[in-house]
């Protein structure tokens, strides 16, 4: 037989390891959000037209029509408000909630509406679209965000807008011909912020698109609308507890009394009966 050899005592972090951390995700959302403006059968001519329902608070709802990505909302308070452009002719409305790990919920209801399109192109060509593969993106406050969107149709060039929620200036980029391009951009704060991009060629004609920007930190309520989520310290006083310390201060110091007086009491009787 061989003796066996003690292995030697192995210290962590070893040199050349690898660590490995992660989060493990919960069920995805049960309850779907819900679709109150626009209603079934409304007819419009002009857009942006404005979405909003009730959702789960903290939830990303994505608005699709004709299950094409149009726009997307923050769900703050148990709601969500964005506008979002449409497709002439028939559009088939619906909401999409997704949790941080990108796990859809239930649709919503269906909300079926038609855009009569009077925004005509007198020089030819296809009408202007703004689309983007990205509902939400995120990145830390100091470092730089680039958003990729997609430009279509119109005539350039272009001009676009970009309203990035925080209360800074817009920023106006030109654009020369159709295709993809990234905006960027760097938060101060961190937050959750509505980002509005809207794109116009030569001739008038208008896309708009709306969606969920991230600055990441500690956040402790969503800020669709371009306020950072700060931190808040909120102090309160408790009345109920203070009330009854003073109420027992006052019967501790009676209680303290009358024994006092009871063995002064004492005290005299025995020294009189001496």
């Amino acid at each position: 037989m061989f003796a066996s050899t003690p292995a030697a005592a192995l210290t962590n972090p070893q040199s050349g390891s690898v660590g490995v951390q992660g989060k493990i995700p919960s069920a995805p959302p049960k309850i779907g959000a819900t679709i109150t403006t626009p209603t079934n059968g409304q007819v419009f001519t002009k857009t942006p037209i404005t979405v909003s329902g009730l959702c789960t608070s903290g939830l990303l709802v994505k608005i699709f029509s004709n299950n094409v990505f149009i726009g997307s909302a923050q769900c703050a308070n148990g709601s969500y408000s964005l506008q979002v452009d449409l497709f002439s002719g028939r559009n088939d409305l619906v909401a999409r909630i997704f949790d941080s790990f990108d796990q859809p919920g239930p649709d919503s209801n269906v909300v079926t509406v038609t855009f009569n399109d009077n925004q005509f192109n007198p020089f030819g060509g296809s009408l202007l679209t703004l689309t983007s593969d990205y509902a939400a993106r995120g990145a830390n406050p100091g470092q730089t965000l680039t958003w990729p969107v997609i430009l279509n149709g119109g005539t350039g060039p272009y001009a676009i807008s970009v309203d990035w929620g925080d209360h800074k200036t817009p920023d106006l980029v030109s654009v020369e011909f159709p295709g993809s391009l990234n905006l960027n951009h760097v938060y101060d704060s961190a937050g959750i912020y509505q980002v509005t991009i809207r794109a116009t060629d030569k001739n008038g004609l208008s896309a708009y698109l709306q969606v969920v920007a991230t600055a990441n930190g500690a956040v402790t309520s969503p800020a669709p609308n371009g306020q950072s989520g700060q931190p808040k310290t909120i102090i309160q006083v408790m009345w109920a507890p203070a009330a009854a310390s003073i109420i027992l201060i006052f019967v501790s110091f009676w209680l303290g009394r009358r024994y006092e007086l009871a063995a002064l009491r004492r005290h005299l009787e025995q020294h009189s009966v001496d």
